[in-house]
């Protein structure tokens, strides 16, 4: 583990100052507070600042790479599995599509393709709305988009979700590596209980502070996963995850809702042996640990915990249609056809075949379905599901 004690706090200046400024008036923050800043300061953040290149953030040359840099092929399937949802639930005019965190609107570039290609009713009929609060990254978007900035309705942009209709929509809430970059809440067990890390600024620099937990949902959340994590374990738990599905869940009418992350059941993920969490920063392709180095200037993130998404949508009336990961996912929306198109060991089928990679993305990344408002689906995404049906219970491994 990096030794953050001794670790010069480095990055963006304006934005040290502003969390340096905030903790001289008001005392140490808890770390959901200085991941928040770090990477969406109004002004300064890491994915707010235009000063800062989207692409020099996100892609091959980027902090870091995502599905959609890789090939088109998720964008495929996806518009595939749309066009499935959009029949089950008997043709809406308009069914829309909500991605939330579309990064620089390849994914949304790939599914638009091909629904104007194969599905041209189906196209005739979507409306695709991208939500992102980063100025820098809707620019970005729009001109990845252009193709189909002059049809009249088919996107729209907004802030965050309260701001996409004035009524509930039909259609599919949809993200990829959206909800491991929320902000988090980090802990650790000591001898007196679980505290929680905060972070204070002495002499030029940030540094770690156990402090008591910082709210209520914290402290009633750590009591329903009921942990029996040995002393010194440390791991980050998302609340806004939850806020986030909640509000997902209210604006659906009838439709489904689509989650694309790297993440692991309740179960897997907070198992005693984990017991440095999964916390991680991004440079230039690069890993770290320390999220006082490069403050605003790199990525952080944490493994999704995706048994908590699906029993917060449970309560929220968003049942649990499926759950699998990408390589399962793919496969069931005819990823082998896609692929015996392309010439074998050429750049774009080694670049489709890293998708699926059972050692890599394949697995690591997990699919997690719901649905509202339509009884028991069947979805050809959900075709081959690699875990038991009990997997998304919550609840911790000993």
């Amino acid at each position: 583990m990096v030794n953050l004690e001794l670790s010069v706090s480095t990055g963006h200046p304006e934005l040290i100052a502003a969390i340096a400024s905030e903790i001289a008036a008001s005392g140490p923050i808890p770390f959901v507070r200085f991941m928040e800043l770090a990477l969406y300061h109004p002004q300064f953040g890491y994915y707010m600042r235009s000063t800062l290149p989207a692409h020099e953030r996100i892609g091959w040359q980027g902090d870091f790479y995502t599905s959609s840099d890789v090939h088109p092929i998720l964008g495929q399937a996806l518009a595939t599995q749309a066009e499935q949802m959009y029949r089950l639930l008997g043709q809406p005019h308009p069914f829309t599509i909500v991605e939330m965190g579309p990064g620089k609107g390849l994914l949304a570039k790939h599914i638009l393709a091909t629904c104007a290609h194969r599905y041209r009713s189906f196209f005739q009929h979507l409306r695709y709305v991208l939500i992102d609060r980063s100025p820098a990254m809707r620019e970005v978007q729009r001109r990845n988009l252009a193709p189909w900035l002059d049809r009249p309705d088919l996107l729209a942009w907004a802030d965050d979700l309260p701001n996409v209709a004035a009524q509930h929509l039909t259609g599919v809430f949809f993200s990829n590596e959206l909800v491991d970059s929320f902000p988090v809440h980090r802990v650790q067990v000591t001898a007196e209980g679980i505290k929680e890390l905060w972070v204070d600024y002495r002499d030029g620099r940030f540094i770690e502070r156990l402090r008591p937990l910082s709210s209520d949902a914290l402290t009633d959340h750590l009591d329903r996963l009921s942990p029996e994590w040995p002393e010194g374990y440390r791991t980050e738990i998302n609340l806004q995850a939850q806020d986030w599905m909640k509000q997902v869940a209210q604006h659906l009418d009838r439709g489904f809702v689509l989650t694309i992350d790297y993440g692991h059941t309740a179960q897997d993920l907070y198992r005693s042996d984990r017991k440095n969490g999964t916390f991680l920063c991004y440079s230039q392709q690069s890993v770290n640990e320390d999220p006082f180095l490069r403050v605003g200037d790199q990525d952080m993130t944490a493994h999704v915990d995706f048994s908590c998404l699906a029993a917060t949508g449970e309560e929220q009336a968003l049942r649990t249609t499926g759950f699998t990961n990408q390589m399962s996912f793919l496969m069931g929306l005819g990823v082998e056809q896609l692929i015996a198109e392309l010439e074998q060991d050429s750049p774009a089928f080694n670049a489709a075949i890293h998708l699926l990679r059972p050692n890599g993305m394949g697995t690591t990344f997990k699919v997690l379905i719901q649905h509202k408002g339509i009884v028991c689906p069947e979805l050809d995404g959900l075709q081959y599901k690699p875990f038991f049906s009990s997997a998304l219970t919550t609840q911790s491994a000993a």
